[in-house]
């Protein structure tokens, strides 16, 4: 949510610090080469795409305020782009990333430079590549850190580790995606999450393969914990330790202890540790949550927080982490979740709604002729497939492209039916289009966003581009809009990016609609504002062509 400032306020903070030192903003530069390389997991070597060579890629670090450029050079046979999963990006959608929707991906052998400002932000994010599933092994953290002089608002640890949590498959994750495609079925699950790229010592040939690290009796550490996984939501915790959470998608929180934290796809977790019990080795665990009746991963990734001077001939003591279909510790867990809603870092939750809209989530199933069972399966958002498009939607938008997609998305399900009843398994064929929304600038909007049980109720990540948004309000079973928004939570709800609807249940978000341009991936678009100043940026030169 971007601040809003007013004119008497910029007054009065240039008079109050007239005599204060200007901060100058640094610009960092990055090179990202995509290339293969040959990496070695569970007792396979394959050759895969990575950066830099890296599994993961390399973290980028910056401070609030900075100019970051990173040239992407692409050297592997798929076309591909890098969303900055988080980095808002204001009126600068040439460098969100995701492909055929703000850009066109960056061809084999060609170069394209990602150019923007981190803007009112501080905290982990991380990057990714945005087009096929590129995703599982083209990723990377984000570490903004505060402006200088600008002190974290709970305690200063003594040290930072990222822990980005991941998936590792032993066939070339290009062609499980393929086959998947082809037969029309979803694709195979991966054969072990990884911390670091690494699965760790309770699967077979991962002597070398354990991220560890060393730590002293007495400090305190601050996790920044990413889940890069595709798909899977994931428990994540220390054996003996206790977790006090204190970010979440690069937003401060109320501070809360835990033994154990969830993050959804796409989340990211900051989290304070103090090294305060018996010296020792204690394994760092993540495991996958699934409360549906649907296949996942459940095998367990470790890693070690190992205590200083101790022998590496000493058994770690693993983390009893909660049921794998534990939705009690997850309501629970999400409930906990709240903003800090101080002066410094104020919740702006819009109060009035101007656009109301209500997406259901869901399966379908919708004719293949060359496919296994003659069907496949597919996503859609409100009974609605969506149709990748030939040109990127900014650009057609921009430069007045016609035909590329239809301004016709329903702000609610087109036929009503009740979404977490009884299981749908006929008639679950769905529309399909490039069809979007336009949100009118400036204006405020309540998402609902509703889990069903076509064919089965699941638990959905849902991100927006371009935007934190407010969870105002989430519950099991079908949204009720006369009763449900009684209990909203509008005065400190969490700030985030990326939110797990409940299996079976809805999610309602907010936000303002001051960033124009494309805000969630496939659904609609914020016209420009009055004036310049409130309308897409001009493409750079460099930007790719389809």
């Amino acid at each position: 949510m971007a601040k809003q400032t007013s004119f008497l306020g910029l007054l009065v903070f240039g008079f109050l610090c007239f005599i204060c030192l200007p901060v100058e903003a640094a610009l960092k530069k990055y090179q990202f080469d995509v290339k293969l390389s040959n990496v070695s997991r569970l007792c396979n070597a394959k050759q895969m795409v990575t950066v830099n060579g890296g599994f993961p890629g390399p973290t980028i670090y910056a401070r609030e305020g900075d100019r970051v450029q990173i040239n992407v050079t692409n050297y592997v046979q798929y076309n591909l782009s890098i969303h900055w999963h988080g980095l808002k990006q204001y009126r600068n959608g040439w460098a969100d990333g995701p492909a055929y929707i703000t850009q066109c991906p960056i061809q084999t052998g060609n170069s394209y430079v990602y150019d923007f400002n981190v803007t009112g932000q501080r905290g982990t994010l991380w990057w990714h590549a945005h087009i096929l599933w590129l995703r599982a092994t083209v990723y990377g953290a984000i570490v903004i850190m505060p402006q200088q002089g600008t002190p974290f608002p709970f305690p200063q640890p003594d040290r930072e580790e990222v822990l980005v949590l991941g998936e590792w498959w032993n066939a070339d994750v290009e062609a499980v995606e393929k086959q998947g495609n082809a037969l029309g079925i979803p694709p195979n699950m991966s054969d072990a999450h990884t911390i670091n790229g690494k699965p760790g010592p309770l699967f077979p040939c991962s002597e070398k393969y354990t991220f560890a690290m060393e730590v002293e009796k007495g400090k305190t550490y601050l996790l920044r914990i990413i889940n890069a996984a595709l798909n899977d939501e994931l428990f994540f915790a220390l054996a003996n330790h206790t977790f006090t959470v204190v970010e979440i998608d690069a937003v401060y929180t109320k501070p809360f202890s835990t033994e154990a934290i969830l993050i959804a796809p796409g989340q990211t977790t900051n989290v304070l540790v103090r090294a305060n019990q018996v010296p020792g080795r204690y394994f760092v665990a993540a495991r996958a949550f699934m409360d549906a009746p649907i296949s996942v991963d459940n095998k367990t990734a470790t890693a070690i927080f190992q205590y200083k001077g101790i022998p590496e001939t000493v058994l770690p003591k693993l983390p009893t982490l909660p049921a794998q279909n534990d939705s009690d510790f997850a309501l629970s867990y999400n409930s906990k979740l709240k903003s800090l809603n101080t002066p410094n870092y104020p919740a702006n939750v819009p109060l009035n709604v101007d656009r109301h809209l209500l997406f259901t989530v869901g399966l379908g199933i919708n004719p293949c002729p060359t496919c296994l069972n003659g069907t496949r399966l597919t996503a859609s958002l409100n009974n609605i497939s969506f149709i990748m498009p030939q040109t990127a939607l900014l650009q057609s938008h921009y430069f007045n492209i016609k035909g590329v997609y239809t301004p016709d998305f329903p702000d609610k399900p087109p036929t009503p039916f009740n979404f977490t009843g009884a299981p749908l398994t006929a008639n679950l064929r769905t529309n399909v289009g490039t069809r979007i929304s336009k949100i009118a600038f400036n204006s405020t909007v309540e998402i609902v966003v509703q889990d069903t049980n076509l064919l089965s109720v699941e638990s959905h990540p849902f991100h927006l581009h371009g935007y934190n948004f407010f969870v105002v309000g989430t519950g099991i079973g079908n949204f009720d809009p006369k009763k449900d928004p009684a209990k909203y939570n509008l005065i400190d709800p969490i700030e985030r990016n990326t939110v797990g609807v409940p299996t079976g249940g809805w999610t309602a978000i907010r936000f303002r609609a001051d960033n124009p341009g494309w805000g969630l991936k496939t659904a609609f678009l914020v016209e420009d504002g009055p004036g310049s100043d409130h309308n897409v940026l001009p493409p750079p030169k460099d930007l790719p062509t389809c």
